[in-house]
């Protein structure tokens, strides 16, 4: 038997174990959609044991809908003109955790497979395993951390009125309704098995940050969907609604930061290095990779028309692609030192799919390796001011036509990955394009 296999024994023996104690009732079954959401079905868990644990079945269009989970036509995986038909979901067992919002809940996350068992590719979860599996193959596995940012709001998100109202960033004395929240919150994900490292107010009001630990880049995704899924529950039970956009409001932006870093599979840290030294050839191609193909595949870690409203100057959030030491104006950021020196990506907001941004990403570094690129120099000033970078896409507009036309995206992602989110992107954008705004409405009516 193989070690995973012999994992998934366990797992299943563990599960086998809660069930009969009578802690397990329900089993939850889910998949990443295009959001990063998680979408699925509870099942009667001795149901679950005896005939699920071989893979059930979901709508295909899971894969291939909008944030209001209209079935859309268009796409190669399914639509009007093939039925909706179902796909296989194979629930992971070592993914098994419980939901403490949830009394005697274990939630499974699945992954998607055609009727022959082979994977959907274009499943958020599977395009960030293949890209993962390409660095693996060159002989380096990703660790990864995820920062992300939300603002709250009271009662309705329609009033937009902030759980706090004031810039509270890095602030220790919290409102009473935020401390409870926070509290709630931290006892929920460790309860869960995710380990957070901090959690803190931000610069907005009603703005928050959580840090999650460092570690195995699928499972910190995974963590992150489950956090999202966790969190809107807890929320909802303090009078809140959480706001995972990357501009909620005019001038207020939420970032998904994500931290990488690559390592040696014998354990060693090929980001390596100490402050003051030159980045180590692996670091700068990973940089030049990134600095090169990321202008490409921007619908992956800005999906929304919401996402290119967060893009302006002086805001912490990136207007071009550069890189700099330590440096927050910057898309990436070269930071930390040592054997924890790695990378932190600024682009994605808080709209992104954690899986599908970290699939760009390390997609990018794969490039930079194998094309041996050479960064441009670090960004030694105002981030904003360097014309001489590629700027942000200005909307997804402009993002989609660069995607579905690159042949850098086609050559890492693959024509089917590329078709398949180009879609998504086209239906986002139209959706916006047919609908008047209040703002239009504000500006028009004289």
């Amino acid at each position: 038997m193989t070690a995973e296999a012999t994992h998934h024994t366990d797992a299943r023996e563990v599960l086998e174990g809660l069930v009969r104690a009578g802690k397990v009732t329900d089993v939850m079954v889910a998949v990443p959609d295009l959001l990063g959401r998680l979408q699925g079905k509870i099942f009667n868990a001795p149901v679950f044991l005896e005939r699920m644990t071989g893979g059930t079945e979901m709508c295909a269009y899971v894969l291939a809908t909008d944030v209001d989970m209209t079935p859309l036509s268009g796409f190669d995986l399914t639509g009007w003109d093939r039925g909706f038909g179902d796909l296989r979901v194979q629930p992971d067992l070592d993914t098994v955790r419980m939901l403490p919002h949830r009394p005697q809940t274990a939630l499974l996350i699945g992954s998607a497979l055609h009727d022959d068992g082979t994977p959907v590719e274009v499943a958020p979860r599977r395009v960030l395993e293949a890209q993962l599996q390409r660095l693996r193959d060159l002989g380096y596995l990703v660790k990864a951390g995820v920062e992300a940012e939300f603002v709250l709001y009271t009662d309705s998100p329609t009033d937009w009125v902030p759980a706090w109202p004031d810039n509270l960033d890095y602030g220790l004395q919290h409102p009473p309704a935020a401390d409870a929240f926070f509290r709630h919150l931290a006892d929920t994900l460790s309860k869960a098995g995710i380990i957070h490292e901090a959690i803190k107010t931000e610069g907005a009001p009603g703005q928050a940050e959580v840090t999650f630990a460092y570690g195995e880049a699928l499972k910190a995704c995974d963590d992150y969907a489950v956090f999202r899924h966790l969190v809107r529950d807890i929320a909802a039970q303090h009078g809140m609604i959480p706001a995972f956009m990357a501009a909620p409001q005019t001038g207020v932006g939420s970032g998904l930061h994500l931290h990488l870093s690559l390592w040696t599979e014998d354990g060693e840290p090929a980001f390596a290095r100490h402050r003051g030294e030159d980045l180590p050839p692996l670091t700068e191609r990973a940089v030049a990779g990134m600095l090169s193909a990321l202008p490409h595949l921007a619908p992956l870690y800005a999906p929304t028309v919401n996402s290119y409203k967060r893009y302006w100057p002086h805001s912490f959030a990136p207007t071009r692609f550069n890189w700099g030491h330590d440096h927050r104006g910057c898309a990436i950021r070269v930071t930390g030192h040592g054997s924890g020196a790695h990378l932190e990506v600024r682009l994605a907001g808080a709209d992104a799919n954690a899986y599908l941004a970290l699939a760009a990403y390390t997609a990018a570094i794969t490039h930079g390796i194998e094309e041996g690129l050479t960064p441009r120099p670090a960004c030694d000033g105002d981030a904003y001011e360097e014309l001489d970078s590629i700027p942000v896409p200005a909307d997804l507009g402009e993002a989609l036509i660069r995607f579905a036309d690159s042949t850098i995206a086609r050559r890492l992602l693959g024509k089917e990955v590329v078709q398949h989110y180009a879609r998504a992107a086209r239906a986002e954008f139209s959706f916006h394009r047919r609908h008047v705004t209040d703002v239009e409405r504000a500006r028009g009516i004289r």
